[in-house]
């Protein structure tokens, strides 16, 4: 009796031919995973002409620098009158000349709470203006001070008196007096005013003029005779008739400033 292999041979051949195909599904594999990892690189996306990613920022102005020095025109323009300020108001209501000066942060040459100097008590008292000026002429040999400038004075009030200075970055702030006239030693004015700020010159300022009393003479009224106040107190805003009716602090008038072209 023969031996009978077909059937063997059928099966191994059977499972080549699954390892064959096994094989070849594994190389499938790997080859679509390759592709997809190794493909084509994508482009990068280009933003459309009208989108904001697209446009060139817009760049900022560039600021220009204020020169170092500015000229201003200041008017005084008083409104003090019988209808302001009703009180025993006197037929001759007026003010002194203007006097004052360019300066820094490091002098004052006159503030509410200090006592006065020669210079302000000659100028509230009499209407004065050359000790004051002396002043501010020895804050300028001092390096604190760079002009001294007067103006015109109101023969009679309400009116109107004009000055004109030059003032510079070093030196940006300015003080500016007039006697309330006639009065002991009342006055109005402005003590370190800045005309510069945030790097630039100012345009316009306009200031109300409230009354100040100089602190060194004790007359109550505006034609009281000479009463020296001993010992001198500190400059202080008047609160009370005849400047000031029922407690309220009046404006007397206004200085404006204005930038010259």
């Amino acid at each position: 009796m023969g031996i009978v292999v077909k059937p063997i041979s059928i099966v191994v051949n059977n499972v080549i031919a699954r390892h064959a195909w096994l094989a070849l599904l594994a190389a499938a594999a790997l080859t679509v995973t390759a592709c997809s990892t190794t493909g084509t690189p994508t482009a990068p996306t280009v933003p459309a002409a009208d989108t904001p990613a697209a446009m060139a920022p817009t760049p900022t102005p560039t600021p220009v620098a204020a020169p170092a020095t500015a000229r201003y025109h200041v008017t005084f323009q008083a409104t003090w009158s019988a209808g302001s300020h009703p009180t025993d108001f006197p037929s001759s209501a007026h003010f002194s000349p203007l006097v004052g000066g360019t300066h820094t942060a490091r002098v004052t040459f006159w503030r509410e709470g200090v006592l006065a100097t020669a210079g302000i008590r000659d100028m509230a008292e009499r209407g004065l203006t050359t000790r004051l000026s002396e002043e501010i002429s020895a804050a300028i040999a001092a390096g604190t001070a760079e002009r001294v400038f007067t103006g015109g004075n109101i023969a009679i009030s309400p009116g109107t008196a004009t000055a004109d200075f030059e003032i510079s970055q070093s030196h940006p702030f300015v003080t500016l007096v007039s006697m309330i006239a006639p009065s002991p030693d009342w006055f109005v004015g402005v003590s370190a005013l800045s005309l510069f700020e945030g790097g630039q010159w100012i345009d316009e300022r306009r200031i109300e003029l409230v009354p100040w009393d100089a602190g060194t003479d004790s007359g109550a009224t505006f034609t009281s005779p000479d009463l020296v106040t001993a010992p001198p107190a500190p400059i202080a805003p008047i609160t009370a008739a005849p400047l000031s009716p029922a407690g309220r602090v009046t404006s007397l008038g206004t200085f404006t400033f204005t930038r010259l072209p």
